[in-house]
């Protein structure tokens, strides 16, 4: 197995590296998406309880729909390729994204921002120098947990020729070169594990800078 993987690389390194880039497109793509959607939509709820009851069911519906199964319900109307994979994806990680921006953003101690309004702060003045720095780790949380499960999803993608690593893995089954199976399964594995370790970094000094400043 290990010198079947070896050739593999020597002989199809810059396919490899394509499905890996389209993997990645795949899946940054989808969450830039879901973030523009959902960083208002929680900031809302945080600030109205029919908007956060609104929130809160919308995480709930999107998170009972198999990625699969929308994915081969979206063909009839907007056929195959990058598009529906970039849809179902988009739906995938929007309810951590809601739900942990309206955690963080409620998370904000209320006599803070009431500090704020007695000091002639405006509401993006409390937003931009109080809310958001205090309701950051949350939001970033949301972004960790979104981004390991659309690269994992992602995979799926190709049962809809939108490409990625889940195509070779898909070459691997069919072709029965489990060579194939392991690279593109470890190789979505550790694009996660990575995506994970960077995103506990980086909220663990956003943490450190709170504690400092306040």
């Amino acid at each position: 197995m290990l010198n079947q993987i070896i050739q593999y690389f020597q002989t199809n390194a810059g396919e490899y590296f394509q499905d890996v880039g389209q993997h990645l497109f795949l899946s940054f793509t989808s969450l830039l998406i879901a973030a523009i959607i959902a960083f208002p939509l929680g900031y809302l709820g945080s600030k109205n309880k029919v908007i956060a009851a609104f929130c809160e069911s919308f995480a709930q519906i999107l998170r009972i729909i198999p990625s699969l199964a929308l994915l081969f319900i979206l063909i009839p109307f907007i056929g195959t390729g990058v598009a529906p994979a970039l849809i179902a994806l988009v739906v995938l990680a929007l309810p951590p994204l809601v739900v942990n921006t309206v955690l963080g953003f409620n998370e904000v101690p209320k006599d803070l921002e009431e500090v704020g309004l007695s000091l002639g702060m405006t509401n993006m003045d409390l937003l931009k120098q109080i809310s958001l720095p205090l309701a950051l780790p949350y939001i970033l949380n949301g972004i960790k947990l979104a981004l390991v499960e659309v690269i994992a999803s992602a995979s799926l993608a190709t049962y809809i020729g939108a490409g990625g690593l889940g195509q070779l893995i898909m070459t691997g089954l069919g072709l029965y070169k489990m060579q194939y199976v392991v690279i593109g399964g470890v190789s979505v594995a550790l694009l996660s594990l990575l995506a994970m370790i960077i995103f506990d970094l980086i909220i663990g000094k956003v943490r450190e800078n709170d504690q400092g400043n306040y």
